[in-house]
């Protein structure tokens, strides 16, 4: 077939679909496939004008099944997509990254997309993803009227066609206009989160489109539920369910990733680990139920004085461990005074109505001085300690090794 004979038919064909009103990517799509099969047909029936002109219209008369056939299409594709990224991970932020990422795909014009976390009728952020690649940056504060704590409390999907015209967007300071779709993500009949999806452009979004944001919201919500549960089962086996501190599990964890750190920045950090005096007499007279009591208060007393970089841990029974990361002697020994004096403040009342009186002696090693490793510096500083219980409680001995004298500090009088 001629190809100014092949370009004619194409030309009529497109502007038979124009003239039906066909959306630009409809037509793009029917003359791809159109082309294909006249190409295929001159191929195979020596390229008859009049049978490629018939075939023209036989697919402009067929387009409805034909684009309903290549929706479908892609959305099984786009379905199989999102299963695959969806559980390809149980952590959470892996998800939510995930969630974003496929949903401002999905959508035409599409401008962001953020996803908030609701729990206890709260909302918090999760993750977020503008059309330039920026992730994670919140593009904006729930408002308690506004889209995301409405959809959050009715569990219904809200599209508004037009911010500068809908009433819940009225207290918007900033002049942005387009259109936006909050949707619940849920499970069963709970709310977990809430997707928002906004475009830059005003007007209804497409049944195609609302369809796919559908079905990832579904699938997003079960990946949400199930990352969460996963989440919070490791945090129950790295906890200590007495003090709710983190257990011996998490702190020999901890240990080898600061050791390692350390090794690889060539700094040094120190362990203390730490045993309540008198408190097996607090066991004794008033039983275990009362002993943990005590342990629950006094171990979260002495974590709200720890730095957000440091890590404390019930190492079991009475005994607590402390890292200080990046730490030196003369700092470790500064943290186990101020320990000290934070035990004479305690203030507990047992069921006799007598005020608790508890002491701390504890033991302190250094990385690299006392152990490279972490098992290494819990032997030297549990050592350094049985030295303190012994011989002079109350003080926090420094592991053997150092060049310097013994070292102990007494507890205030």
């Amino acid at each position: 077939m001629d190809d100014d004979i092949r370009s004619k038919i194409l030309e009529d064909a497109y502007q038979a679909l124009e003239t039906q009103g066909e959306s630009p990517i409809a037509r793009e799509y029917l003359l791809k496939l159109l082309d294909v099969l006249s190409t295929a047909l001159e191929k195979y029936s020596q390229g008859n004008p009049e049978e490629s002109k018939r075939l023209a219209f036989q697919l402009i008369d067929q387009r409805a099944m034909l684009m309903m056939l290549k929706q479908q299409t892609d959305e099984l594709d786009a379905l199989k997509k999102l299963s695959i990224n969806l559980t390809s991970s149980l952590e959470l932020p892996d998800v939510l990254d995930a969630v974003v990422t496929e949903a401002i795909r999905l959508v035409t014009n599409a401008r962001d997309v953020s996803i908030f976390l609701y729990n206890d009728q709260k909302l918090s952020f999760g993750a977020a993803l503008d059309s330039e690649g920026m992730r994670n940056k919140p593009f904006t504060k729930p408002r308690g009227n506004g889209l995301t704590y409405t959809v959050a409390y009715s569990g219904e999907m809200i599209i508004v066609e037009n911010t500068r015209a809908h009433p819940l967007f009225k207290d918007i300071k900033d002049n942005w206009a387009g259109s936006v779709i909050g949707i619940p993500l849920k499970v069963g009949k709970k709310v977990v989160g809430v997707m928002n999806l906004s475009r830059v452009t005003v007007g209804k979004f497409s049944h195609a489109e609302l369809r796919l944001l559908s079905l990832l919201a579904d699938q997003a919500a079960i990946a949400i539920s199930n990352a969460s549960l996963h989440l919070m089962i490791s945090r129950q086996a790295y906890s200590d369910t007495v003090t709710g501190l983190p257990n011996r599990r998490a702190l020999d964890e901890r240990l080898e990733d600061e050791a390692s750190a350390a090794r690889r920045n060539s700094y040094s950090f120190a362990v203390i680990m730490m045993d309540l005096d008198g408190f097996k007499e607090v066991n004794d007279t008033y039983g275990h139920s009362i002993g943990d009591e005590v342990l629950r208060y006094v171990f979260n007393f002495l974590a709200q004085g720890v730095r957000n970089t440091d890590f404390l841990a019930r190492y079991g029974g009475d005994e607590l461990t402390l890292i200080l990361t990046q730490s030196d002697l003369s700092s470790a020994r500064i943290v186990a005074e101020k320990i000290t004096e934070s035990m004479q403040k305690l203030k507990f009342k047992l069921p006799d109505e007598k005020n608790l009186k508890l002491g701390i002696s504890g033991g302190i090693a250094l990385y690299p001085t006392h152990g490279r490793t972490g098992s290494d510096l819990l032997r030297a500083a549990d050592a350094a300690l049985y030295q303190a219980k012994k011989y002079e409680r109350g003080t926090f001995q420094i592991a053997r090794g150092v060049t310097a004298p013994l070292s102990k500090i007494k507890l205030p009088e």
